[in-house]
């Protein structure tokens, strides 16, 4: 079992910047793979922003490249998430996805995600 809670969600104009945090805990916490976020609009479908393997790869979508950046501190069990030049486009809520190996092979947990607003 993996528990995730997120944090670092907020309103921000455009242009400004967050810093989401995820932290895991739970009895296969050290079991998790790969740490991704995920956010989902409005009528939208649920999209991949970012993720990052175990060894530290990082994977983003295009829309995230280059002005956001995916890091992972295994010490802390934790992956943040930092935005910059945020656009109004970017607002949604972010959720955190942990892939990890469980009793029957590989399974998937979710937080329950916070709420980036990012104003015009």
């Amino acid at each position: 079992q993996v528990q995730l809670v997120e944090s670092g969600g907020g309103l921000v104009q455009a242009g400004g910047s967050l810093r989401l945090s995820c932290a895991s805990s739970g009895s296969s916490m050290s079991r998790i793979t790969t740490m991704g976020w995920y956010r989902q609009a409005p009528a939208k479908p649920r999209e991949l922003v970012a993720a990052i393997t175990s060894a530290g790869r990082p994977n983003y979508a295009d829309f995230a490249a280059g002005r956001f950046t995916i890091s992972r501190d295994n010490a802390k069990n934790t992956v943040y998430l930092q935005m910059n030049s945020l656009k109004p486009e970017d607002t949604g809520v972010y959720l955190c996805k942990a892939t990890y190996m469980g009793t029957w092979g590989t399974q998937s947990a979710w937080g329950q995600g916070t709420q980036v607003t990012v104003s015009a």
